[in-house]
C-alpha cells in the first residue's frame, strides 16, 4: 500500500490558544477588529510564533464552534463592526444599537439580537450602493467559492424563513428537489445575496488579520473537526455522504465511549460518514475541506484524529454513548488522496482518548505530531506518556486544551497524590502552578508548546472555555481589556528565549523541509 509519510518536522516554537470570540471589545463578542491586531502584537512581543484558534464556522446548537452550520463558511458575528463603519456600510451612530454587554462573557443570544441586524444592514447597503469595484469583488468571491457558497447561502435563507432543522422543512426542500430549490432561490434572492456579502466580508477581514500575523512571524493554527453538524449546509447538500434515513435523520451518530471527561461517554450526535462513498469519489469533499482550511490558517489541527482509524458509532436512538461499536475509518487512504491533490500539508493531530496500537501505527505512518497534555501526566507514575521525559520531539505539548479545566482549577481539584508527584517531578511547590506547567512545556523536547491564554493569566475554573457533556454555558469566556500585559509578554519571551522557541531560533536551526509556513 502506498504511504503518505511526511518528511521533516515543525520548527521548535510556542504559542497561545485563544479563540477570536474571546478577544475584548465593546461589542459583546471578540471579532476581527483592532483587538485582533493588538493580540498579534502581543504574541510577537512575547516571542510566540503560533496563535491557535478554534473553528471559525457559524455556530449552531450550544454556540459550539465544533457544531457549525457549515464546514466552509465563517461566523458573521466575528466581523468587525468598526471596519464596516470605515467602509461606509454602517454609520458610527449605528454602533449605539449594540447593547451593553459584560466584558467577561459572550452573551450569544444578546449579541446575535443586537449585532445581526447591523450586519444585515451592512450587507444591504453594500448591495444597494454597489460600485463597479464592489460588484466585481462580490462576483469574484461567489465564483471562487461556488462549490460551497451557493448551497450555504440558500440553506441560511431557508433556515431563517422556515426555522427548525432542515429535516422539518417541506419535503421538496429537505430532499432538495430541483424545482423546489429553483423556486426558493428566486423567492429568497435578496437574503441569499446578503449572506454572500457577509461571507465575503468575513473572508476579507480575516485575510487581513492573517496577513498581519504573517508579517509579524505569527502562524495561525486552526481546527478541522472530523465530524460536521446534522443541522448544517454540508449534510443537507450532501446527504449521500452520511448515514441518514429517507427523511434525513441519522441512523448512527458520532461520539466516544466513557473516558476521562464523562462516565457515560460523549454522544456528540453528528451524523457519520459513508466512507465507502467518499472513497469512490476520491475523497473529493474532504480534499476541498483541507483546501479551504489552508486558505484560512497556516497549520491544521485535526480534531479527533483517532476517528480516521476507527470511530465510535452510536445508534441514533441511544440517549448516551455508552453502547456503540468501533467501525473502521478511511485510514491512510484519505491522506494519500489529499497529498496527491494538495501536496504536503502542515498538520498536527489530536490523538487523545482511547488510543489503540492501530491509531499509533497510523499516526506514525503519516508522520504527523500528536498531542501531549501536561494535566494528564501525574496519575500513574514515571511510565505515564504525558510526562515530559517520555516525549518524542515530533509532538505538541499543551498545559491544557479548550476541553480541560484551567491549570489552576485542575490543580485545586486534583488528588493530593497527583499534586505531590507533580511537585517532586518539577521541583516546585505549586504556588504558581500554571507557570510551572508553562515552563515544563517550554523546556520539553516537544517541537511545539501551546498554552491556553487562561493559563498565562493563572485563571481559575470559572474561566474555562468548555466543559464537555454540558450543553449550555460553554465557549463564552473573554479576555478583559488590558488583561494580557507587557509583564506577561516579557515572561513568555524569557521562556521562549531560554528554551530556544523564538522565531529567530526557528529560522537559524530548522531544516529547509520544515512544515511551518
Amino acid at each position: 500500500m502506498e504511504t503518505t509519510h511526511i518528511p521533516g518536522r515543525f520548527p521548535r516554537s510556542s504559542g497561545i490558544l485563544l479563540h477570536p470570540t474571546s478577544l475584548p471589545n465593546g461589542h459583546g463578542i471578540g471579532d476581527f477588529g483592532a483587538e485582533a491586531y493588538s493580540y498579534i502584537d502581543f504574541l510577537a512581543e512575547a516571542q510566540q510564533r503560533l496563535w491557535q484558534i478554534l473553528p471559525l464556522g457559524p455556530t449552531g446548537y450550544g454556540n459550539s464552534p465544533y457544531a457549525a452550520l457549515s464546514a466552509f463558511a465563517g461566523n458573521p458575528l466575528l466581523i468587525s463592526l468598526d471596519q464596516l463603519v470605515d467602509e461606509g456600510l454602517i454609520g458610527r451612530d449605528g454602533l449605539g444599537e449594540v447593547g451593553a454587554f459584560p466584558q467577561g462573557r459572550v452573551d450569544y443570544e444578546g449579541v446575535t439580537a443586537s449585532k445581526l441586524p447591523l450586519l444585515r444592514q451592512a450587507a444591504e447597503t453594500f448591495l444597494r450602493n454597489a460600485s463597479h469595484e464592489r460588484h466585481a469583488r462580490l462576483a469574484i468571491f461567489r465564483k471562487d467559492n461556488a462549490s460551497w457558497l451557493d448551497d450555504f447561502t440558500l440553506f441560511m435563507a431557508l433556515r431563517e424563513s422556515l426555522g427548525g432543522g432542515w429535516q422539518q422543512w417541506p419535503e421538496a426542500l429537505a430532499l432538495r428537489r430541483p424545482e423546489a430549490l429553483a423556486a426558493a432561490r428566486e423567492e429568497l434572492r435578496r437574503a441569499i445575496d446578503q449572506h454572500a456579502v457577509l461571507q465575503m466580508l468575513f473572508t476579507e477581514q480575516w485575510a487581513k488579520v492573517h496577513r498581519y500575523a504573517r508579517e509579524h512571524d505569527v502562524a495561525l493554527v486552526g481546527d478541522i473537526p472530523i465530524f460536521v453538524a446534522l443541522d448544517s449546509a454540508d449534510v443537507w447538500a450532501h446527504r449521500e455522504l452520511f448515514y441518514l434515513d429517507e427523511h434525513g435523520n441519522p441512523t448512527i451518530v458520532a461520539g466516544v465511549p466513557p473516558d476521562y471527561f464523562s462516565r457515560t461517554g460523549q454522544r456528540w450526535g453528528n451524523p457519520l460518514y459513508r466512507w465507502e462513498v467518499l472513497a469512490e469519489r476520491g475523497y473529493d469533499w474532504w480534499i476541498e475541506r483541507f483546501r479551504a482550511a489552508l486558505e484560512t490558517v497556516d497549520v491544521i489541527r485535526i480534531d479527533h484524529f483517532r476517528g480516521f482509524e476507527s470511530y465510535w458509532a452510536v445508534p441514533a436512538a441511544n440517549p448516551t454513548a455508552e453502547h456503540g461499536s468501533w467501525d473502521r475509518g478511511p485510514g491512510v487512504d484519505l491522506f494519500v488522496a489529499t497529498r496527491k491533490a494538495l501536496g504536503t500539508l502542515p498538520i498536527i493531530i489530536e490523538d487523545l482518548g482511547l488510543i489503540t496500537p492501530e491509531v499509533v501505527a497510523l499516526r506514525e505512518e503519516l508522520g504527523y505530531p500528536g498531542m501531549k497534555v501536561l494535566q494528564f501526566a501525574w496519575d500513574s507514575g514515571p511510565s505515564n506518556p504525558f510526562l515530559p521525559h517520555n516525549f518524542v520531539p515530533n509532538c505538541v505539548v499543551y498545559t491544557g486544551t479548550h476541553d480541560n479545566d484551567t491549570t489552576v482549577g485542575w490543580y485545586q481539584q486534583a488528588p493530593e497524590k497527583e499534586r505531590d508527584y507533580l511537585q517532586r517531578y518539577l521541583g516546585v511547590e505549586g504556588q504558581e502552578i500554571a507557570w510551572d506547567l508553562i515552563r515544563a512545556a517550554m523546556a520539553s523536547v516537544a517541537d511545539i508548546a501551546i498554552v491556553p491564554a487562561q493559563d498565562v493569566l493563572s485563571l481559575s475554573t470559572e474561566h474555562r472555555m468548555n466543559l464537555p457533556g454540558q450543553p449550555e454555558g460553554n465557549w463564552s469566556w473573554r479576555l478583559q481589556p488590558g488583561q494580557l500585559t507587557a509583564e506577561h509578554a516579557v515572561r513568555l519571551a524569557r521562556l521562549a528565549t531560554v528554551y530556544g522557541r523564538t522565531p529567530q531560533d526557528s529560522r537559524e536551526d530548522t531544516p529547509e523541509e520544515s512544515r511551518m509556513p
